[in-house]
């Protein structure tokens, strides 16, 4: 039985085909998952995170300090460079805010938008810009636990 020219390159280019892998098996296999060392512009767009973040505006416009409580860390920085044993940080921030007017401030800047800087997410955004130099009031949100937590409002 003799065979054409055709039927050669036919079956050449059918071994061709069934020869070569369309995908790399060592390759998917070697993925491994690796976490960012902080928050990313895609967590700011994540659905957790903007859930947060809109609770976070509604119990500030409220005032309702029962869930700002609820949404911070034990030992929440309200003065830049207090530690727990000033009395600068944790539970008398609510005080701390209506004795110095602050809810509008802090209303205002939760308001903004908020982007990666190191551990945290922060609002303003200005204050991401080491070029600008921002100095006025700051908020900052970190993940832990798996959970999103308020962790600081500070000026300086």
């Amino acid at each position: 039985m003799k065979t054409s020219p055709i039927q050669s390159l036919l079956v050449l280019v059918a071994f061709l085909f069934t020869a070569c892998p369309t995908t790399d098996p060592k390759k998917d296999s070697k993925q491994a998952a690796v976490a960012p060392e902080g928050p990313t512009n895609e967590q700011a767009a994540d659905i957790d995170f903007q859930a947060f973040v809109g609770r976070l505006r509604k119990a500030v416009s409220a005032h309702d300090s029962n869930a700002i409580a609820e949404m911070m860390e034990p030992d929440f920085a309200y003065v830049l460079g207090a530690t727990p044993a000033d009395d600068r940080q944790g539970q008398g921030v609510f005080q701390y805010w209506d004795e110095n007017g602050l809810w509008i401030e802090l209303e205002g800047i939760i308001s903004e938008r908020f982007v990666p800087k190191g551990n945290y997410m922060v609002a303003p955004a200005q204050f991401a810009d080491p070029s600008a130099e921002y100095t006025g009031y700051r908020a900052g949100l970190r993940r832990d636990r798996g959970s999103w937590k308020f962790v600081y409002f500070v000026n300086g």
